[in-house]
């Protein structure tokens, strides 16, 4: 059985009055334990529809299913990181993980554990007590992950996390996500990329949405079997499929 699955989904904004759709008659379906990204042009409504899987957006039309339950609101199973890391200047590492058991009010110490674990997997554990300004750009983002796993979700959704940082701290961003997964993650995850070689890299499989109004046109399976090493970007059908990827992308465009 599906795990998330969209049936229809559209979704239309209405600012003063004028109708905008941007999302029109998606449908996908996402089995448990996947990786699967979503590339498509700017603006095209990729943040929209993580937000729908998320509970935090509204849906116009059509039916949005999660382990067997229509989606109707926020739930406590899913797990969330932005392209900022949205941390709080004033706690510490540790207080900034810990921060959604806290919202969720669960009992902490059963989750500090984790939270240092998980901090000590991600190579942060000497840097718990540090505040957020005195971390790089790519130990913000390791917080950022975290704080979105300490909950143990069974979903982890992600918007362009990575899209913020330079192109040597994304590339070991990368390689960082693609070793926690095929380590210990497993999760069912929906990730926003902007990154051919990343959404390659890491997914199982490949959302290609069109413009807006837009709509997935493409569901592309990555043939590449895990575990995965970053040398994989170096294989001559890696980069055929990234060429493939591209011109889709460019169709859509203008589609």
């Amino acid at each position: 059985m599906s795990f998330i699955r969209g049936d229809g989904l559209r979704k239309v904004y209405d600012p003063g009055g004028k109708a905008v759709e941007a999302l029109h008659n998606v449908n996908f379906i996402i089995e448990k334990g996947e990786f699967v990204s979503i590339l498509g042009p700017s603006g095209c409504g990729k943040s929209t529809l993580l937000m729908m899987c998320a509970g935090l957006e509204e849906i116009s039309d059509g039916l949005l299913m999660v382990a067997g339950a229509p989606m109707t609101g926020p739930r406590g199973d899913v797990g969330i990181m932005f392209q900022d890391p949205t941390l709080l200047p004033w706690k510490t590492v540790i207080e900034n993980v810990l921060f959604p058991a806290r919202i969720a009010r669960v009992p902490i110490e059963p989750v500090r554990e984790r939270a240092h674990a998980l901090l000590r997997s991600v190579g942060l554990h000497a840097f718990e007590g540090h505040r957020p300004h005195e971390l790089s750009g790519g130990m913000r983002q390791r917080v950022s992950i975290c704080r979105a796993l300490v909950n143990d979700p069974s979903i982890l959704l992600m918007d362009e996390p990575f899209s913020a940082l330079d192109a040597i701290t994304r590339d070991q961003m990368n390689v960082l996500l693609l070793d926690l997964w095929q380590q210990q993650l497993a999760r069912t995850a929906l990730f926003i990329t902007h990154s051919i070689r990343e959404a390659v890299l890491l997914s199982d499989r490949i959302f290609v949405m069109t413009r807006r109004p837009a709509t997935i046109v493409q569901n592309v399976v990555v043939p590449f079997s895990r575990p995965r090493s970053p040398e994989l970007t170096e294989d001559v059908e890696f980069n055929r499929l990234c060429g493939h990827l591209r011109s889709m992308i460019e169709d859509s465009h203008v589609g």
